[in-house]
Formats: structure tokens, sequence, C-alpha cells
């Protein structure tokens, strides 16, 4: 008898196994789902746009603090993309029928906090110094790249087609920033602050 109920037992936690292991359909949000996704993708464009205009004003500050011209010139650049990000922004508020509102970003008013404390923490003209602004401009970049990344995934969830495109355009020049930081790491920055 303790048998049979061992094996009923079995056959049903078998059973729950594999219906926990089955894929989800991808079924469209419900009506609810997709106002609060919304409500949430909106507020999300508030943050990041917040995050956008923090950095407008930050990279000057990392630029001046670097000691290699090359780095130097890595912050000036993306400062150009960034104004142009701020301003796709706006484009995505216009597109969504938003009022353009930003919402600070307690991420990247860390990371930027970081940035200027690594400037403290430095010396002056050192390679050392620019692998410290590397990193600092490094998890700006990261963050944004996460960020992107999942409001275009949340975009296209909600079929905002125009949306997608304006951010994954801008997705692929955080990456193209942040690889150009390590290529800078990589080259010569890291090794010359060695030998400091």
């Amino acid at each position: 008898m303790s048998t049979s109920h061992t094996h009923k037992s079995t056959t049903a936690s078998h059973s729950k196994a594999a219906t926990a292991n089955k894929p989800r359909s991808k079924a469209a949000p419900s009506k609810e789902e997709e106002g609060k996704l919304k409500e949430f993708f909106h507020d999300e464009i508030k943050d990041i746009y917040w995050a956008e205009k923090k950095l407008v004003q930050t990279l000057p500050k990392l630029a001046k603090a670097a000691t290699s011209e090359e780095l130097r010139d890595a912050f000036t650049n993306h400062l150009e993309e960034t104004k142009e990000h701020v301003s796709r922004l706006e484009q995505v508020f216009e597109l969504l029928g938003e009022k353009v509102q930003a919402k600070k970003c307690d991420a990247m008013e860390g990371i930027t906090e970081e940035g200027a404390s690594v400037i403290e923490d430095t010396e002056d003209g050192t390679s050392t110094r620019d692998v410290a602004l590397i990193l600092a401009g490094q998890k700006a970049e990261h963050y944004e790249i996460a960020t992107y990344g999942g409001l275009a995934q949340i975009a296209r969830t909600l079929g905002l087609k125009d949306v997608v495109s304006i951010l994954e355009t801008t997705l692929e020049e955080e990456k193209k920033a942040d690889s150009t930081l390590t290529e800078l790491a990589e080259g010569s920055v890291n090794e010359q602050a060695s030998e400091e």
C-alpha cells in the first residue's frame, strides 16, 4: 500500500516539474499589464533622460582631468554624442505624446559622484588618474548599455517600432564608447600606470 502511494506522489511531482519546465507562451500583455508596463517605461525614459543630461555636465570635467590626449578626445567626442542622446530622448517623449521631463537617476548620480572622487583621489598628470577615469567612464557606459538594451526590449513589447529604432541607435553608440575606453586601457594607459 505504501508503495502505490509513493508511486502516485512521484507521478504527481513529475507532472508538476514538467509543467514548470514548459516554455511559457509569448502571449501579448493584457490591457492592464500593458498600461502598467507603459507607465513603467515612461518613468524609465525620464530616468535615463536625467542621466544623459547629468553626463553632459560631467564629461567635460572628466576630459579636463585626463592626462592622455586620446582619453581627453574620447570624452570630448562622447560629450557630443551624449548631447545627441538627449535630443533623441526628447524625440521619444514626443513619440509617446509625453511632456519632456527628467526624473532624478540615483544610479547615475552615484556613478558621476564616484567619477568626481577619483579625480580628487588621484594625482594630476598621471596615468593612474587616467586608469581611474576610464573605469569611471565605463561604469557609466555599462549602466547606459543595460538601460538602453532593456528599454528597447520593452518598447518592442509595446509595439513602439520608431522608439525601438531610436533607443537601439543610442545603444550602439554607448557600446562603441565603452569599446573605445577598453582599447585605451589595453593600449598603453594601464601599462604606463603600472610603472608609476
